[in-house]
């Protein structure tokens, strides 16, 4: 019975010392698995801060080009009016050169 008792011990013994070494294997590898977590979690962070600068960038230049476009569509309304305002002058010499070809066509006429 003794000699039993004592192989018992020793077998427990035995799966307490197996049983504290997993648990110190596991430490380590929860240890490890919460590094990679924080890891992971702080690309995550810089991905989505990533993402919120491109989609920043996405939208700083979506406000440059539609203030060039404002510019371009001022510049050519600008324009537009140098034309008309043009036309109205060719409009305005060519009734005056009308009127002095009839004065000279009068004139010579007279004499």
């Amino acid at each position: 019975f003794v000699q039993q008792t004592k192989w018992s011990l020793q077998l427990m013994t035995q799966r307490a010392l197996e049983a504290e070494s997993n648990v110190e294997k596991l430490k380590q590898e929860i240890a490890i698995l919460q590094g990679e977590l924080e890891s992971s979690k702080v690309e995550n962070e810089n991905l989505k801060a990533g993402q919120t600068t491109d989609l920043g960038a996405v939208k700083h230049n979506i406000d440059f080009a539609l203030q060039n476009l404002h510019k371009i569509i001022t510049g050519a309304n600008w324009s537009i009016r140098q034309l008309t305002l043009g036309v109205e002058s060719l409009h305005f010499v060519a009734e005056v050169l009308e009127s002095t070809g009839k004065i000279s066509e009068v004139e010579a006429e007279e004499e």
